[in-house]
């Protein structure tokens, strides 16, 4: 369920906000939405797995709260990352 080490590091490439960035808001939000999209998936198989539908449910508070932050400290960057996700349908 987790993802390759090589699809986090495409991931931090696409949103990094300078050269050495690897845990800015936007490249954490991005990898949190991988890993949401991929356990999602999984739940979709196997229904009666709580213990990752738990965690599913922290993962996505988590990117909440990042995604606030990031509303409140810069919101052309947090709009910019809804666009490129395709979070609020």
């Amino acid at each position: 369920m987790a993802i390759s080490q090589e699809r986090k590091n495409e991931l931090i490439n696409e949103f990094k906000v300078h050269e050495n960035d690897t845990g800015s808001s936007e490249v954490q939000i991005a990898i949190l939405t991988e890993e949401i999209n991929n356990l999602n998936e999984h739940l979709r198989t196997h229904k009666k797995d709580h213990h990752s539908r738990r965690g599913l449910l922290k993962m996505v508070g988590k990117r909440r709260n990042l995604l606030n932050y990031l509303r409140k400290k810069d919101i052309a960057s947090y709009r910019q990352m809804i666009e490129k996700l395709g979070l609020r349908r």
